[in-house]
């Protein structure tokens, strides 16, 4: 290769990194973060009932054959896709447009604005107190809790929790992190709360994260996470000029070549 070709060859890979140039410092977390030890001052939040729900209720006491009545199969299901791209079926009670359940024998329970727990005590509670049951133990989970991961990640997915319990960053690894495009310091969570959408945007380089609200994510919170300048300047003009460039350099380069001949 000559000297003339050379100098086009280094002048393509300078415009290749001007296009694609990213500030590594912005693809970290918690950059400024030397050793600690932070304080957990957050509890996990319990989990709102809400219509649309798919709960799993089991019933038990010293008495199988009296509780197996309130296990017995339930009849609404459904589908969804794991982060690994499986389909799960699940079958339980369904939370009805009207915030109700029906429940064996019990009838219509409200069920929509109650946690789990409270939702376990009340059953408990029906059940002893029309002499059903003696001592039951009733347990209540949610079988459609999931977290949607979606922008500039490397796997945009929605998420399954069995546990009931994620953070936002267990989501965002779950999704495949953030990309180096991506905006760090502001990571957009999307709560439905008491009927309204509640938006609230977090800086993932700052570590008063973990004593957010947000720290723990809710069932059907969406984690959005915006393209930096970089990828959108990267997506927009430089990728037109980019083919241009390159394709006058070549014209340049065979210009030159035969006038070297």
């Amino acid at each position: 290769m000559n000297v003339s070709r050379m100098k086009i060859a280094l002048a393509a890979l300078s415009v290749l990194c001007l296009v694609s140039c990213v500030n590594t410092r912005k693809a970290v977390y918690f950059s400024d973060q030397k050793d600690a030890t932070l304080p957990n001052t957050i509890t996990i939040p319990e989990t709102v009932i809400q219509s649309n729900d798919l709960l799993s209720i089991s019933v038990s006491s010293l008495s199988a054959e009296a509780s197996a009545v309130f296990n017995a199969p339930n009849t609404a299901s459904i589908n969804s896709s794991s982060y690994n791209g499986t389909t799960l079926t699940s079958s339980g009670y369904l939370v009805n447009a009207d915030g109700t359940i029906q429940f064996p024998i019990l009838g219509t329970i409200k069920a929509a604005g109650l946690t789990e727990a409270q939702l376990r005590n009340q059953l408990a509670k029906s059940l002893t107190d029309r002499k059903l049951l003696v001592d039951p133990i009733v347990n209540v989970r949610h079988l459609n809790f999931k977290v949607t991961v979606l922008g500039e990640v490397a796997r945009p997915t929605v998420v399954n929790v069995p546990s009931e319990k994620i953070t936002l960053l267990e989501a965002l690894g779950l999704a495949g992190d953030i990309t180096v495009y991506g905006k760090r310091d502001n990571v957009m969570v999307i709560r439905e709360e008491q009927g309204q959408k509640v938006i609230k945007r977090l800086n993932l380089n700052n570590t008063e994260l973990f004593n957010s609200p947000y720290y723990y994510l809710r069932s059907n919170d969406i984690v959005y996470v915006e393209s930096n300048k970089a990828k959108i300047a990267g997506s927009g003009r430089g990728a037109q000029l980019l083919p241009i460039i390159l394709s006058g350099l070549s014209f340049v380069a065979i210009i030159v070549d035969r006038a070297t001949r």
